[in-house]
């Protein structure tokens, strides 16, 4: 049985790639590495529950030790990076632990596998040749875009945030350690997902919450900003061909071809809830939109180009954003805490 490490199968990707891989694949075992921090939830992981070829191990990734020993205990063939910090406000109020957990920890797995996988630079150990790096990364780190284009592999970096700026050099660890070892190594750049399982905190499951429970939902500046939408199934299923298929060295953008500003996806998520709950007073959940100050930075449309992804390696989502929509809003309602 072949080993892979995947980190942060805790958090909200994670989560849903871990049960989706392991059972696809009944001959990986699927180490899962997670530090369990306030935005990694066990209980989402109760689809592993029984499953012969998963094991989870509370950690932290930049601890060296610890990941060495993972290595060797299980002879760990592959890594799927998904772990990171990643709330954009938290990194403008506390930047140290995403510099921490993104640059260190990256570089943390990545030596760790080099010295494992690797004889010298460009020579692997035999038996390893095939083992693979694959790291999970953000279309943030591209910064803004205008009214009109899209963010391709080849845009220039232009990170507007601490999280944004870790991430960045995060994908620059992993690409050198490709150009200077010749590791085996795959990057893919991803636009905002939403589906089931994701931290209260973010957009999606805050409308949502805070509509059930008649507070006011906030939405930042004039709620014009751009985001491309991603159903998280579908990201897990381009991360899947991407590790299984993908060109070493490459680097491979997601996007789910859904652009939405954030007065959009409160509108629609509202109107979904009007009908499948309606409030005891007989309101539209939409009447309680308030806008609220904007986001220090805030970048003001994202768009992602996939096309790469899909005609090299032949990925299509399979969600639309308005069958995504209904599917999250239907699990919130089924799963989230009364």
């Amino acid at each position: 049985m072949k080993s892979i490490l995947v980190t942060g199968g805790a958090g909200f990707i994670g989560a849903n790639f871990v049960p989706y891989f392991a059972k696809k694949y009944p001959e990986y075992r699927v180490i899962n590495l997670d530090k369990l921090t306030y935005a990694g939830n066990p209980d989402n992981l109760k689809d592993c529950e029984g499953q012969d070829n998963y094991c989870f191990v509370q950690g932290d990734i930049c601890d060296a030790a610890l990941v060495e020993k993972l290595f060797k205990d299980h002879d760990i063939r592959g890594v799927v990076h998904f772990a990171a910090e990643s709330h954009v406000d938290n990194s403008i109020t506390g930047p140290r632990a995403f510099i921490e957990t993104n640059l260190l920890g990256t570089f943390t797995l990545l030596d760790a596998a080099r010295r494992y996988w690797m004889k010298a630079p460009h020579e692997c150990k035999e038996g390893y040749e095939d083992s693979r790096f694959h790291h999970i990364s953000t279309d943030e780190v591209y910064g803004a875009l205008g009214e009109t284009g899209f963010f391709k592999e080849t845009t220039p970096y232009d990170p507007s945030s601490p999280y944004s700026a870790s991430k960045a050099g995060s994908d620059m660890l992993v690409r050198a350690y490709h150009r200077t070892y010749g590791m085996n190594v795959t990057v893919s750049n991803c636009s905002n997902n939403y589906g089931p399982k994701q931290h209260p905190e973010k957009l999606i499951p805050k409308i949502i919450s805070n509509a059930l429970s008649g507070k006011n939902i906030p939405i930042y500046g004039d709620g014009k900003n751009v985001r491309d939408w991603l159903y998280v199934l579908d990201h897990c299923k381009a991360i899947d061909l991407i590790f299984h298929k993908g060109k070493s060295g490459e680097t491979y953008n997601i996007g789910g071809h859904n652009e939405k500003n954030n007065l959009e996806i409160v509108d629609a998520i509202c109107s979904i809830l009007d009908e499948k709950v309606p409030a005891a007073d007989g309101k539209s959940y939409k009447d309680l939109i308030v806008f609220v100050k904007d986001r220090p930075g805030h970048d003001r449309r994202y768009a992602i180009d996939a096309e790469k992804l899909t005609t090299q390696l032949g990925w299509k989502a399979d969600e639309t954003f308005a069958t995504g929509i209904v599917k999250t809003v239907e699990w919130y309602l089924q799963n989230m805490k009364k």
